[in-house]
């Protein structure tokens, strides 16, 4: 079982990565990674990132959720990459926000589109009915959702003889600690539901930590040196939440962890945060290495196409502060992984890998390479490996 697997990994002070599919290149670098050392690493899917054929599939190489899987399954040789879906949900793809869906039809949609997951072989479901595009929902009313959308995964689940394991969180990540009361009262009343029907109890809960994205950098508590008035700090947070989540069985899931200090990363098995998700950083450092060895091999021209066409995206905004201070190279760096699968990029990477091939670098080897950098530094300082 996963749970058992993960339960006596963690119990060895090490914290479990969860990496963002953001690239082909990316999903290779952890497959080799996690095959080299012999050691689990989750890629953990966000809708917007990777869905079924009838919800527009995703950005990620176009692929739909069986294609994704099968692409995994086939290169993972000693089966140590699990497949997650993250973020699952209710208005968690574009489709069900641009055709303004109500909630009893986006509820629709989410179950299809977790049907769609558990068929493929995704082992792990994320339920997170935290979005509501017409209003902001209570505590209970996300549970009521929760508690619908669980049941319903583990049904199909059931009905296929396919085990899949849960992870429940309820909000996006604010830059603050959870609420202790209420984070304790969500989770006994899940559990307490999940043992009447016979399902099994979640294997994750996501822990408000204290970290949040923007840009590219942490801006959450967790990262900063100095107390902040008004908020419980981390390191006395974060083992009040660790005994609730050890009472209800289930383990401390941190999510938005890019881009923390090293010196912070390693106080994650120390505080016993079983598990931290990564994306947007690793698609920031392919883009970033893209745009570097062009520059360093004078093919300024292509660098400077693919800068204008990632700028042009637009995908950046969701990124930036207020008044942000980035100039357009840097804005495209953090929207270039959204446009590799563009058909006008796809073609431009070939110029790219003509032009670097008469020097003998393979573009995307070399990609595949500095991601692998970007994510050995989590395990390392996750203690997942020496």
């Amino acid at each position: 079982m996963i749970k058992t697997r993960f339960t006596r990994i963690v119990q060895k002070r090490k914290t479990l990565l969860g990496v963002g599919p953001m690239s082909t290149n990316c999903i290779d670098a952890v497959i080799e990674l996690s095959n080299d050392f012999e050691i689990p690493i989750m890629l953990i899917a966000s809708r917007r990132q990777i869905d079924a054929e009838q919800f527009g599939r995703g950005y990620v190489n176009n692929w739909t959720t069986d294609l994704f899987c099968r692409y995994v399954y086939d290169r993972d040789p000693g089966g140590k990459v699990y497949l997650c879906r993250d973020h699952g949900g209710p208005w968690q793809n574009p489709f069900e926000r641009d055709n303004d869906l109500g909630l009893k039809d986006a509820m629709k949609s989410a179950k299809e589109s977790y049907r769609c997951d558990i068929e493929a072989g995704m082992e792990i479901i994320h339920i997170d009915p935290s979005v509501d595009i017409y209003k902001k929902p209570s505590m209970e009313e996300i549970v009521d959702r929760v508690l619908e959308l669980y049941e319903f995964c583990w049904e199909i689940g059931s009905r296929m003889d396919i085990p899949i394991e849960f992870e429940i969180g309820t909000e996006e990540q604010s830059g603050s600690t959870s609420d202790a009361a209420e984070f304790e009262h969500m989770l006994k009343r899940i559990n307490d539901y999940c043992r009447r029907y016979g399902m099994p109890t979640p294997l994750f809960v996501v822990v408000q930590n204290g970290t949040k994205v923007v840009e590219t950098r942490n801006i959450g508590s967790f990262d900063v040196p100095l107390r902040i008035a008004g908020e419980i700090a981390p390191e006395i947070q974060i083992p009040m939440m660790a005994k609730i989540c050890s009472d209800n069985d289930v383990l401390i899931k941190a999510h938005n962890t890019d881009y923390l200090s090293d010196d912070s990363l390693k106080w994650y098995p120390r505080l016993g945060i079983h598990a931290a998700n990564v994306a947007p950083e690793f698609g920031v450092v392919e883009t970033r290495s893209m745009i570097e060895v062009l520059k360093k091999n004078g093919l300024q021209r292509l660098a400077d196409r693919f800068i204008e066409i990632s700028y042009n995206s637009h995908k950046w905004e969701k990124w930036m502060t207020k008044n942000s201070s980035a100039d357009e190279e840097e804005k495209a760096m953090i929207a270039g992984h959204y446009i590799y699968s563009m058909p006008e990029v796809i073609e431009l990477k070939a110029q790219m890998q003509s032009e670097l091939g008469h020097k003998n670098i393979c573009l995307d080897e070399y990609l595949k390479n500095a991601v692998k950098a970007a994510v050995y530094r989590y395990l390392k300082d996750f203690r997942m490996v020496s």
